[in-house]
């Protein structure tokens, strides 16, 4: 008998695969494949759940009013041009699939967060891929790859699974080049993790732009992954087109308020930074010190390259991490690359003392030992 028939689009989609949390055989694993937040939520955070968890029978605020505020409080925004949503992502698919379908085409890096290409060919759209220049988006290739079927342009700012940035002049020059109809997106979803002088996540050119939206997100230094809360701020009119369509209560009830704590909380996200970057510093300068190349990360993870021949591979090292408990990222499209994310104190030393071993051939036991 015939059956419903879904869009051959859809039917050709690679699903995103996320970062493993367990490991066959290994009963104890230490997770650095999400680029999760290892210093952990505010308390005032788990505060504002438990106090919220007696009222979840009724409907979340359907518009997240108080927390749309606090975020335009503390980032001096205009709170009528902030939506949020169920982590960044849904504001990503909400903006693909109002402005993109099938004859249009989607920009965005070789080396870029793997949900726009998902998302693109999932409204039907055709995904263009421009190579990465030092790790970041090339903003020559993308202008050079615009075309009247183009209606958007992604990027990742800093870049994710590379940890590379894109200065604030290289962005103005971007928008500069592309035409008044083709949207720029700056997904900013590390923003809080860079120390670079020249960066801005996009505000400004919000406000002054009827063409370009910035997307952040609750998941990274805020530690609030688990409950999905992210936000974007765009222009009035595709503010407008958003809301007509996204869904109702898409920030559920313990996300608002944990939400909401997190972000009052700016003393306790300056200490997650400040946790995160010395780390980053620390295990991108003991790697590196191993004659292993480190691509200068202004996020929450590094990115490591292995030798390309057996037997030190990334490859080799992912499975040699796994046995000892580490769970990192080994990327497809980056076969001799392993993406590591910033853990505890403990959780660096050890993945750092671990690589250090595979490196130099040395039994892990032994070499924690020694």
């Amino acid at each position: 008998m015939p059956a419903p028939k879904a869009h051959d689009w859809i039917m050709g989609l690679a699903p995103y695969v996320p970062g493993r949390s367990h490991a066959d055989g290994v009963k104890k694993v230490v997770k650095l494949s999400a680029n999760e937040s290892a210093f952990g939520p505010s308390p005032k955070a788990i505060e504002a759940i438990k106090a919220a968890a007696g009222g979840v029978m009724r409907y979340p605020d359907p518009a997240s009013n108080d927390l749309r505020a606090a975020i335009a409080n503390v980032h001096g925004l205009k709170a009528e041009r902030i939506l949020c949503g169920a982590g960044s992502d849904e504001g990503l698919i909400l903006l693909i699939h109002t402005y993109a379908g099938p004859g249009d085409e989607v920009i965005f890096s070789t080396y870029g967060f793997m949900v726009y290409p998902i998302q693109a060919q999932a409204a039907g759209a055709t995904g263009v891929a421009v190579p990465n220049k030092d790790w970041a988006a090339d903003v020559d290739g993308i202008l050079a790859a615009v075309t009247d079927r183009t209606t958007m342009v992604i990027i990742d700012n800093p870049n994710n699974p590379t940890g590379a940035y894109l200065p604030w002049s290289e962005v103005e020059r971007l928008h500069a080049g592309l035409p008044a109809h083709v949207m720029l997106v700056l997904d900013a979803a590390y923003a809080e993790c860079v120390t670079a002088s020249d960066y801005e996540a996009g505000e400004a050119l919000v406000d002054s732009a009827s063409n370009v939206v910035m997307t952040r997100t609750f998941s990274k230094m805020y530690a609030l992954a688990g409950l999905r809360v992210g936000w974007l701020y765009a222009p009035d009119a595709v503010i407008d087109a958003l809301n007509r369509w996204r869904m109702p209560f898409n920030v559920c009830l313990s996300g608002q308020v944990a939400a909401l704590a997190a972000v009052n909380d700016q003393k306790h996200l300056d200490a997650a930074v400040r946790h995160n970057n010395e780390w980053r510093d620390w295990m991108t300068a003991k790697l590196s010190a191993l004659g292993l190349d480190v691509v200068p990360s202004e996020t929450n993870f590094i990115l490591v390259e292995f030798p390309h021949e057996a037997p030190f591979t990334a490859a080799a090292c992912n499975e040699y991490l796994t046995a000892n408990g580490y769970l990192v990222r080994a990327l497809p499209v980056l076969p001799h690359h392993l993406r590591i994310s910033v853990g505890t104190d403990e959780q660096n030393r050890a993945v750092t003392q671990l690589i250090t071993a595979f490196m130099s051939g040395t039994d892990a036991e032994e070499a924690a030992n020694g």
